[in-house]
């Protein structure tokens, strides 16, 4: 596989008539000295001596790259309060992974608020893979304040196992559910590691003892795109088949209003509109309520 050629192709989606207004906004920013950036569950952005007109340009670039999934970020006094507070997930993988020095990549990294967080673990590098002009839109934003030597690809899960180097430790936070042979996805992650490396993973997830998964007639919590939800031990099963020797279980969590909800910031429905207003133990198809796992899984 050319990932060049591939490069090539996906950098003339920047041009397309919906994204061109993102990149030239971003053209746009002025250089700006003095910033400061704190990487707290919030990534904060101080920039000094900001004046009143580079404050509604910073502001007004954000609001055009709307829905943030993502975050939450600060720049100055503008918060872009996302869909999803991130930092809880964050914070609850962090102490189960040590990232120092380590070739590190993050599969379906939206706007690279997990990689920011990730800079002060010191990684030797760090990686960014997303098939999403938007979001690579919203990073380069970011970005163009917090000046990082992260790597963002315009490439997706399927591309890693052909990526010009092996990684120590693979994200992939949100994406199996939506892929139709979870286990090819797992060989792909399982062959761009290396020896010893491991895989950090979180999916949608029912409960039971059984090998078992549900499979949605048409949608999952109004996503058409959900494929399979596992058990636990289904789970495990599909990462000893792509070749992983070891898998733990590190946690299990609902997800409740706290951490996804609708804001200013997306324009969109959220997870209160997915659920059963009367029980909301279910989804509005019927099904049981998004849970996640979050597991470790190692190449030997």
């Amino acid at each position: 596989m050319d990932l060049n050629l591939l490069r090539q192709e996906r950098q003339k989606w920047l041009t397309w008539k919906n994204i061109l207004p993102y990149q030239e906004a971003i053209k746009n920013l002025p250089h700006y000295e003095n910033v400061e950036v704190r990487l707290s569950d919030c990534v904060t952005i101080n920039i000094s001596r900001l004046t009143k007109e580079q404050s509604i340009q910073i502001k007004e670039t954000a609001l055009l790259m709307k829905p943030w999934r993502k975050g939450p970020f600060q720049i100055n006094n503008l918060f872009i309060d996302s869909e999803w507070q991130s930092q809880i997930k964050y914070n609850l993988l962090e102490p189960h992974f040590n990232l120092k020095d380590k070739i590190v990549g993050d599969i379906g990294c939206n706007n690279g608020y997990y990689l920011f967080r990730m800079l002060s673990h010191e990684p030797k590098k760090l990686i960014g893979f997303d098939p999403s002009a938007i979001y690579y839109s919203q990073f380069q934003y970011l970005n163009h304040f917090i000046q990082s030597d992260i790597v963002y690809e315009l490439l997706g899960v399927e591309h890693v196992a052909f990526y010009e180097h092996k990684f120590d430790t693979l994200f992939c936070l949100g994406v199996l559910y939506h892929r139709s042979d979870p286990v090819a996805m797992l060989k792909s992650l399982f062959k761009g590691l290396n020896k010893g490396g491991e895989l950090i993973l979180d999916t949608f997830m029912i409960d039971g003892n059984e090998e078992m998964c549900l499979t949605p007639k048409d949608k999952y919590s109004k996503i058409p795109n959900i494929y399979f939800v596992p058990t636990i031990p289904a789970l495990i099963n599909w990462c000893k088949r792509a070749g992983f020797e070891s898998v733990e279980v590190l946690e299990t969590m609902v997800t409740d209003g706290k951490e996804q909800r609708k804001t200013e910031w997306i324009d969109t429905q959220s997870l209160e509109d997915f659920l059963d207003p009367n029980d909301k133990t279910k989804t509005v198809e019927g099904y049981p309520a998004p849970k996640r796992v979050y597991i470790r899984a190692l190449k030997k």
